[in-house]
């Protein structure tokens, strides 16, 4: 694969505004909006209306969602969405409100709003003492400081599609900028991109792996791609199921939603093959995918919450109800964003 090498260069820098506010008591999600079609974020195509969303048939498999009580809800104005896990708690966006919101896991308190660029999307990623944040609506990416929780910069390259991924390793910041099929390497050293690499068309997601390669995911081509950043060349091309779109690295393997048929695909990274097409029954666009607490996480609108199990690769668990539609695992629990509800949960992962 041929390698491409631009240097865009770092735009202005932004000062962003931060708001405390205090976290509620836990309350049951609202009656869902109609699920008939999935309105298409502005600039894109109208999108077809949601296949059904049965579940798995597997006795016992099925729950309702008021059953699972949250340990914290906290409230996020707008459409909380995309989170990004750091060491004291859980960030999060709201793209109607051009912010990301700081949750902290100690006290269960939002603690910080901080103003970002238009329409954040695509993805958080915590990296270098930042909080990475991909904006649909200006094609930017801001970065904002950890510790005083303000935008310190503001680069100008923005996401290939608002429903991608961010990541990063130990030395630069991933992500796919353009939907022909561009991954630009940036470096936190100089907030400018250093390398732009020609991947598959149609890829919008990347995530870290544990061999610590990128891998990189074509919804148009069903495949996933390891990128080596040694060479920033491909070493290897894997299929998997129809229009692969959100992913999580754990257990060793990559894992895929497949918004063509619901399935979630297990890529073993040692391996570097396809091992299993996981059903779900639940198919069509949005959602989210988590590793953590030995299981992998999955929130769809209709089914906001299933747990599948590595051990068999089966759906275990299922809670069909309102509520979800991005979802994190970390400091001993799952955090649901609740995007209609206007909040997130934290949830025990020991749930019955």
């Amino acid at each position: 694969m041929k390698r491409y090498s631009l240097g865009i260069g770092l735009s202005l820098l932004l000062t962003g505004s931060v708001a405390a506010a205090q976290q509620t008591a836990p309350a049951a999600p609202a009656p869902a909006a109609p699920a008939a079609g999935s309105a298409a974020p502005a600039g894109e195509a109208p999108r077809p209306p949601r296949p059904p969303r049965p579940g798995v048939s597997t006795p016992g498999v099925k729950r309702d969602m008021s059953a699972i009580k949250a340990l914290a809800a906290f409230p996020v104005a707008g459409n909380p969405d995309w989170q990004a896990v750091t060491k004291d708690g859980i960030w999060v966006t709201s793209g109607s409100k051009n912010t990301v919101t700081r949750l902290d896991a100690a006290t269960n308190k939002v603690v910080a709003t901080v103003e970002v660029g238009k329409k954040p999307c695509s993805g958080l990623v915590a990296a270098f003492g930042s909080l990475w944040v991909p904006n649909c609506g200006d094609q930017t990416l801001s970065r904002v400081d950890l510790a005083t929780n303000k935008v310190t910069a503001t680069l100008a390259v923005g996401p290939a599609n608002s429903e991608g991924g961010i990541t990063a390793n130990g030395d630069s910041v991933w992500m796919l900028s353009d939907a022909k099929g561009v991954l630009s390497r940036i470096d936190p050293e100089t907030n400018r991109v250093v390398a732009d690499i020609g991947v598959a068309p149609g890829s919008f997601v990347c995530v870290l792996g544990e061999d610590g390669a990128i891998w990189v995911v074509s919804t148009e081509q069903s495949q996933v791609l390891r990128v080596d950043p040694k060479t920033n060349l491909i070493t290897d091309r894997i299929a998997v199921g129809p229009r692969p779109r959100f992913t999580t690295a754990g257990g060793g393997a990559i894992w895929t939603l497949n918004q063509g048929d619901g399935s979630v695909s297990r890529v073993d990274v040692k391996a570097k093959k396809l091992v299993a097409n996981i059903e779900t029954g639940a198919p069509g666009t949005g959602g989210e995918i988590a590793w953590g607490e030995g299981s992998v996480w999955v929130t769809l609108f209709e089914i906001p919450l299933m747990q599948i199990d590595p051990d068999s690769n089966k759906v275990v668990k299922q809670w069909f109800g309102p509520g979800g539609d991005s979802v994190r695992i970390g400091h001993g629990s799952i955090w649901l964003s609740n995007i209609r509800q206007e909040n997130v949960w934290r949830i025990d992962p020991k749930l019955p």
